[in-house]
């Protein structure tokens, strides 16, 4: 939560400054060809892991399992979708990174190993601590 802010001050302009520098480097209707481009590969890149994500959503339904992965998926989806077609390099990158598989794990584990603290779970059950007596007790009235 806390880097949300400087993000949506950092991006718009590190993503102009790079847009300025490409068009530069490669001119305006190259560059505007190139978003574009970024962003028609996003909408592929959407409509194959989404139909994929659905269909194993489906099928993990079917057999009566949870589809946590598929849900954390979609929405990885829905963000790099959001993020590709935002004009942008930058944004384009990131976008990309949630819509490949093997960066979208990468990404999924890292975020997950931020947001949670995983380090307190262990397999074995932990002893109790202090003067406790477990028992039952019924109140006579």
């Amino acid at each position: 939560m806390k880097y949300f802010l400087p993000s949506f001050i950092v991006l718009p302009i590190l993503e102009m400054y790079i847009l300025i520098e490409v068009g530069g480097f490669i001119g305006a209707l190259n560059t505007i060809g190139l978003v574009l481009l970024t962003a028609l590969l996003g909408l592929i890149l959407i409509r194959q892991q989404g139909f994929r994500t659905l269909l194993n959503a489906r099928n993990k339904l079917m057999q009566a399992e949870l589809p946590t992965e598929e849900l954390v998926t979609g929405i990885f989806l829905a963000v790099g979708g959001a993020l590709l077609l935002t004009p942008g390099f930058v944004t384009d990158f990131i976008g990309f990174m949630c819509l490949l598989p093997f960066t979208r794990s990468f990404l999924m584990s890292l975020i997950a190993t931020s947001f949670f603290d995983v380090s307190g779970f262990s397999q074995k059950k932990e002893e109790k601590q202090g003067n406790w007596i477990e028992g039952e007790y019924k109140k006579d009235e």
